[in-house]
């Protein structure tokens, strides 16, 4: 699969697991979510997602519920114990609008106390430079096909990176080709966002294993309390 599992997974399950009711914002075809039923989760499972394929694939399990829409759609008002965020899928928060929004959406589907887990490149890493296609990486689909996944950066602007992402047959015929932008958030504005939309920083890591933040590190990976 273009996304096989990962560390970031791993982190995300350890807390679907301790949470009854779960909303996966961006659950993409639901690896996640499907990876928790197998493994005994019991509770309420929602994924939501704006990419129609995907959903298609992730609704394979019909014991999750699963909505087409992105964040700022969560019609749900204090539904959850748990909204994560797979991956840095947070980075599509372009925009301060878009990012207060759906914030303030995840934050209303969260109970009090209610915790949301996502990560993003910390900016200081500077993560773009490496988005060249000299460092194509090659991955195998769902369909078990060899696909090489190559990106050109377009643009960096303000803290927001505009690329194109390329999948390739084996051949190097190309089978699609996306664009779109991510956004580089710092840590102390990170945290502004969150306290604005009415959630404090429990914790804080610098990588998808648990270790320790000190401003350097590639990741900013978050967990952040409904207060």
């Amino acid at each position: 699969m273009l996304n096989p599992w990962a560390p970031c997974d791993d982190f995300h399950l350890s807390h679907v697991m301790a949470a009854d009711a779960v909303v996966d914002v961006g659950c993409g075809t639901g690896t996640l979510l499907h990876r928790a039923r197998r493994e005994g989760h019991t509770g309420r499972l929602l994924g939501i997602d704006p990419d129609v394929p995907s959903l298609c694939r992730a609704r394979t399990r019909a014991d999750v519920e699963w909505v087409e829409g992105r964040a700022v759609d969560l019609a749900r008002r204090r539904e959850f114990d748990l909204a994560l965020m797979g991956g840095n899928a947070f980075q599509e928060f372009v925009s301060d609008q878009e990012l207060r929004r759906s914030l303030g959406a995840i934050r209303a589907a969260l109970r009090e106390g209610g915790r949301f887990v996502f990560g993003t490149r910390n900016p200081v890493a500077r993560a773009w430079e490496r988005w060249v296609p000299e460092n194509a990486a090659e991955v195998v689909d769902h369909q078990g096909r060899a696909l090489r996944v190559e990106h050109r950066v377009e643009s960096v602007a303000e803290g927001v990176v505009t690329l194109t992402e390329t999948v390739a047959a084996g051949d190097g015929a190309p089978l699609r080709v996306d664009r779109g932008a991510l956004r580089f958030t710092p840590a102390r504005e990170l945290d502004r966002f969150l306290a604005g939309a009415g959630f404090e920083v429990a914790e804080r890591y610098g990588d998808w294993e648990r270790g320790p933040f000190t401003g350097a590190e590639g990741e900013i990976v978050t967990v952040a309390r409904a207060v």
